[in-house]
């Protein structure tokens, strides 16, 4: 998930949303992260409309026990250093994705 109020870059987005990506797997179980493989590496983008609402779905991530990771913007381009950008979630079950996530839009 990554928020949209920041109006980030193609290429900001792009490398924020691969950094989510990456640090989900890993920390996710070797034995998850070898199904997700077999099964396409399936990511998707979803979009949230600012910080408050990142938390909220991260928060309601750990909550019901996803591997689920923040990522905080070093601040070196675009953004003010510390600025939560985006979060990951997974790999895990489609159905205990979309429980937190199954609202969203993709972006």
């Amino acid at each position: 998930m990554v928020r949209e109020d920041l109006g980030l870059s193609k290429g900001k987005l792009a490398s924020q949303v691969s950094h989510a990506s990456v640090e989900s797997v890993l920390r996710s179980d070797k034995n998850r992260v070898e199904d997700w493989r077999r099964e396409g590496s399936k990511k998707i983008v979803l979009r949230v409309k600012d910080e408050k609402e990142l938390i909220k779905y991260y928060k309601e991530a750990k909550k019901n026990k996803l591997v689920s990771v923040l990522i905080k913007d070093m601040g070196l381009t675009e953004v003010k250093p510390g600025t939560k950008t985006c979060i990951g979630i997974g790999p895990d079950e489609d159905k205990k994705i979309d429980k937190v996530t199954g609202k969203l839009k993709v972006l």
